[in-house]
């Protein structure tokens, strides 16, 4: 029996992760039905943010490295979209997987659909409402360029539905009769297998940093509506020192390289300000597992990321969104999300509450039972050998 041949798509530091549960799956329960083939776009470049990734997560090294590096996302986008349609007609896949919604996502969804290759969109479905966040538009395209669509929430599922994708559909599915399927989330597969290793592999990690478990607060803070804007760079970062300073609570801040330039070179002040504090930790981005540690053992968590909003979930910790909306809204609906913008007044508030409701708070499985990437091959495999 010929194997499929599967393209896997990864370039931004979360889709690494994401792609780990796929090729873990593979390895071990589909190595005689698929063979999948690594293609990392280089999105994000630097060791810190990729490369250490694979070696962590133990995960195999890409077999095409496209090396497009940072950049704006029209030029970014556009490299990615050339050298990725070399890939695919060079391959010639089963199928191209993709995950979520950066700018890898858009140009690999068009360049496999163009070429009339199917696409496999993992994360499907997930809306913010918000068509002036690049994310948001790469999400949409995706998923319309998609011919099987794997959501990972009841929400996600009922937003395909939405806008015109019918469960209803049969096979043979392509681009104009998709599949859509409810799946769980491949990141609470991974959560759940990581959580353990990282307790064995880093368990010096937190001590070597003084930090008690339950006596910090995680702060990840990278997307650029908050990096770029100066008035909300300002008022988010000089809130959290503030409540640091006000409640002696210790902030651990692993910040992106560009908060750490926005800050540096539109707020030196703040920086200093930030970076004096001995109650304020600005360190350097984290491995994953040393991220899952700090998930784990944080009091409480403060993000823009979305992926982490999700994480902090799977360890019941509550968590304060610095956006106006979030594309987990049962996370919101749940009440252990909190979005606050970045006012200062809300940031607050969702502070005071968490901090002192902790026992009132539950964390539903909103999220499958850990088992989403077999699920998610199993369909793959099912559908691309009929």
């Amino acid at each position: 029996m010929r194997k499929l041949n599967v393209l896997n798509i990864v370039g931004a530091r979360p889709q690494i992760i994401k792609a780990s549960a796929i090729s873990r799956a593979i390895a071990t329960q589909f190595a005689d039905e698929i063979n999948e083939i690594i293609v990392h776009t280089g999105q994000h470049y630097d060791r810190e943010l990729s490369e250490v990734f694979f070696d962590e997560l133990e995960i195999r090294k890409p077999d095409h490295n496209l090396q497009v590096g940072s950049g704006r996302h029209g030029r970014q986008t556009g490299l990615i979209l050339e050298r990725i349609e070399e890939v695919i007609m060079n391959e010639k896949p089963d199928c191209v997987i993709i995950y979520g919604d950066t700018n890898s996502t858009l140009a690999a969804a068009l360049a496999a659909a163009k070429q009339h290759y199917p696409v496999v969109h993992i994360e499907a479905g997930m809306r913010s409402f918000n068509k002036t966040m690049p994310e948001e538009l790469n999400r949409i395209t995706a998923d319309h360029a998609s011919t099987l669509l794997f959501a990972s929430t009841n929400t996600a599922f009922k937003n395909l539905m939405t806008e015109g994708f019918r469960p209803e559909n049969v096979a043979p599915y392509n681009i104009n009769n998709p599949r859509i399927f409810l799946t769980g989330d491949i990141m609470y597969d991974n959560s759940l297998f990581y959580a353990d290793l990282a307790d064995r592999k880093k368990q010096d990690f937190l001590s070597n940093m003084g930090l008690t478990e339950d006596q910090f607060v995680l702060v990840t803070i990278h997307r650029d509506m908050n990096t770029d804007d100066l008035g909300r760079l300002t008022a988010i970062f000089n809130t959290l020192i503030d409540l640091a300073d006000s409640n002696q609570m210790v902030m651990v801040m692993p910040l992106h390289p560009r908060t750490i330039i926005a800050l540096r070179n539109k707020a030196p002040e703040l920086y200093e300000r930030l970076t004096g504090n001995n109650l304020i930790r600005v360190i350097s981005p984290v491995s994953f597992l040393e991220m899952i540690l700090l998930e784990k053992k944080a009091r409480m968590v403060i993000t823009d990321s979305g992926g982490v909003q999700k994480e902090s979930h799977f360890f019941s910790k509550p968590c304060i969104v610095l956006r106006k909306e979030t594309e987990w809204v049962e996370l919101v609906k749940n009440g252990t999300v909190k979005l606050a913008d970045a006012d200062p007044v809300r940031i607050a508030e969702a502070w005071e509450y968490f901090l002192h409701n902790k026992e009132l708070l539950q964390y539903p499985g909103f999220y499958g039972d850990g088992k989403a990437a077999i699920t998610i091959l199993k369909e793959i495999t099912e559908v691309f050998r009929s």
